[in-house]
């Protein structure tokens, strides 16, 4: 009798629609490696966020990529293989998103990147990116140094993607401002001496240096310039705004200035900024676990994904069901279609051309004082 009344709601809930298959997000994170510093926060955000989005079960599968392109693909695979994941979060740096960005291609599943991408062609309609963009970033950066005399700057960053672009996205932002990069540089993510660059850098004398790193690698440059003497300014990019950046750069840090999305300094906002809410409860969220002056701009891009997901998942739930091919594209085309949605790091609004879709309410101008952050006026 028992298994006949089950039978019957399960056929009357198939019957009005409702899905019985659980939404499965793959998520591939940095949490060793050298991008951990970033991937860490990331991962311990993903373990506090609900088991539902819009009424819906969700699965989270959450696995560790080493910051490694080669060991990303791999969890991907699997997860979209195995556990038939409907979307990808992933991943935390920019090469190992851009490799998982062929598999997501591959099996139209749709990507949400915790790290900023470059155009990439006929895949671009695959992936989306909850970082605040690399030319949204520069512009912020140059117009401080043309505010503050900047006329001459040097370059060290990653080489990698992530180097590559912010070298692009600073000579397109300069250049009008007719502010010179006198000197380009880059070392490696795991490199342990930049002494050689430094040099070179120091030899150019730049009224200012752009360091483009993220995470713990990114004070390298900067304590090597400060002990052999540098007296110009720093700029960092939003890639350094992790407590671990503070603690290993210590004083050779101070005064470093640098673009940051609105949450690192949440409470520091004007009540009527669009991102103050969120900002705050996600900063609730992650410090009611882990402490306070935990909180991490990389955590908050985990987050904001989570948000996009709720905004989008209803719609496609519309269309399809999870676990298929159609939910996929539907929950893609949801992504793209994300208007106006105030989130820890901004205001997305998504379009086919733009799959970041901030402006420039995503960025605030800081600064590091006394070892910590502070908003600059």
């Amino acid at each position: 009798m028992q298994i006949r009344k089950l039978a019957l709601l399960l056929s009357t809930l198939c019957a009005a629609g409702v899905a019985l298959a659980d939404i499965t997000v793959g998520v591939s994170v940095s949490a060793t490696g050298p991008a951990a510093s970033l991937g860490i926060p990331e991962k311990n955000t993903f373990a506090l966020l609900p088991s539902t989005i819009a009424g819906e079960k969700v699965k989270w599968v959450v696995l560790d990529d080493a910051t490694d392109p080669t060991a990303g693909v791999k969890n991907v695979r699997k997860m979209i293989s195995e556990d038939k994941a409907d979307v990808l979060i992933a991943a935390t740096a920019t090469p190992v998103s851009m490799a998982i960005l062929e598999v997501a291609a591959e099996t139209k599943t749709p990507q949400i990147a915790m790290a900023p991408v470059p155009p990439a062609g006929d895949k671009s309609a695959w992936i989306f990116s909850t970082p605040q963009n690399f030319g949204l970033m520069a512009t912020a950066i140059v117009e401080h140094m043309a505010a503050n005399g900047v006329k001459t700057v040097g370059f060290i960053g990653y080489a990698d993607p992530y180097g590559e672009l912010w070298l692009k996205a600073m000579q397109g932002a300069a250049e009008p401002k007719g502010i010179k990069l006198v000197a380009v540089e880059r070392y490696q993510r795991a490199d342990t001496s930049v002494t050689g660059q430094a040099l070179k850098l120091m030899a150019a004398n730049p009224d200012a240096v752009i360091i483009a790193g993220s995470g713990t690698p990114a004070v390298l440059p900067q304590s090597t310039l400060v002990e052999r003497g540098y007296k110009g300014k720093f700029y960092q990019t939003h890639g350094v705004a992790n407590r671990d950046f503070l603690r290993v750069g210590g004083k050779n840090v101070e005064g470093t200035i640098f673009p940051v999305g609105p949450m690192l300094l949440a409470e520091q906002l004007p009540d009527s900024h669009p991102s103050k809410k969120p900002a705050l409860d996600y900063v609730k969220l992650y410090e009611g676990a882990h402490g306070p002056n935990s909180r991490s701009t990389f955590g908050a891009h985990a987050y904001d994904a989570y948000l996009l997901l709720t905004r989008a998942v209803p719609e496609a739930m519309k269309k399809a069901k999870p676990g298929t091919p159609e939910f996929r594209l539907a929950l893609r085309d949801a992504l793209e279609n994300v208007k106006e949605l105030p989130a820890a790091h901004g205001v997305f609004s998504m379009s086919p051309t733009n799959h970041n879709g901030f402006d420039a309410r995503a960025v605030v101008m800081a600064t590091v004082a006394n070892g910590d952050w502070k908003l600059l006026k």
